[in-house]
């Protein structure tokens, strides 16, 4: 698996990227949708799970579609939905953020919605078949310099730009060895780029531990944090942080692949839940 459509270095976009809540009112030009629609035909991740995407297109101002007064002058949106199944939430979470990263490079904003936007509305206008679970939403457009007054409240309360520190999310050998963060070392940079990956109410659940044959991430779950959804909302965050990760691993050249069973530790913390692993090649 390789990445074509993504030219600049990836920890320089995953640190471009931020949430757009607040757009310009005119449609994407006629080069950008193509471009977004090209990539969208093209999408893939690592968990070989089947991941689709709507788009809908130059919305008019009048469309009954919302979001709570969250975004402001967006017209354009784009959908996911994947049938449930094993990883399918981790592959979605994946494929969506490796298109916000793309989007980035094209100077396009977007905002990962997966509370504040009416799903049953948007359901019926992205024509979500029956059994598929619908879990996010994007709006995509040029970013406003302006923000409205909502955007930065929802950017006050979110502290998107706030994370834990490094020491608290990566381990070595147990989860009572913090991994040290160390300079000119390709594993430190990988682990800053999960760290700086966005996550539902920056909750950042994902624990990743290093061993010598690869890394294996976890779920620290926020105790009901996913009750008012019928799935369990951070496995999206994980696949986010599979997706800086491998991204990261690719352009780097440290080759392997995504397992899902047998290799996480037994006698885990309390609501750490094992996900999967990237074993060296």
């Amino acid at each position: 698996m390789t990445n074509k459509w993504i030219k600049e270095d990836i920890m320089k976009l995953v640190e471009l990227r931020k949430s757009v809540r607040t757009f310009e009112e005119r449609p994407l030009s006629e080069e950008d949708r193509k471009e977004i629609r090209d990539f969208l035909e093209c999408s893939e991740n690592p968990f070989h799970v089947k991941v689709e995407f709507r788009f809908l297109e130059s919305l008019e101002k009048s469309t009954s579609l919302g979001t709570y007064g969250v975004i402001k002058g967006a017209t354009s949106y784009l959908g996911a939905m994947v049938q449930e199944g094993p990883m399918a939430l981790e592959a979605l979470g994946y494929e969506v953020e490796n298109l916000m990263l793309f989007l980035v490079s094209k100077k396009i904003g977007t905002c990962w919605l997966g509370g504040t936007f009416k799903r049953e509305d948007f359901k019926e206008a992205m024509v979500v078949p029956e059994g598929y679970l619908f879990p996010a939403i994007t709006p995509v457009g040029y970013e406003k310099v302006e923000k409205s007054l909502t955007d930065r409240l929802a950017r006050f309360i979110a502290k998107g730009n706030q994370r834990k520190a490094f020491e608290e999310l990566f381990f070595q050998s147990s989860f009572q060895e913090s991994y040290p963060r160390e300079e000119d070392d390709l594993l430190s940079d990988l682990l800053e780029m999960v760290r700086l990956g966005p996550s539902a109410s920056n909750k950042q659940p994902w624990r990743i531990l290093v061993e010598d044959h690869g890394v294996h991430f976890y779920e620290k779950k926020t105790p009901r944090y996913s009750d008012t959804f019928p799935y369990d909302i951070q496995r999206l965050d994980l696949g986010i942080a599979a997706c800086h990760f491998h991204l990261g691993a690719l352009e780097r050249n440290l080759h392997g692949e995504f397992i899902t069973v047998g290799a996480g530790k037994k006698d885990l913390p309390e609501e750490m839940l094992y996900r999967f692993s990237y074993i060296f090649k």
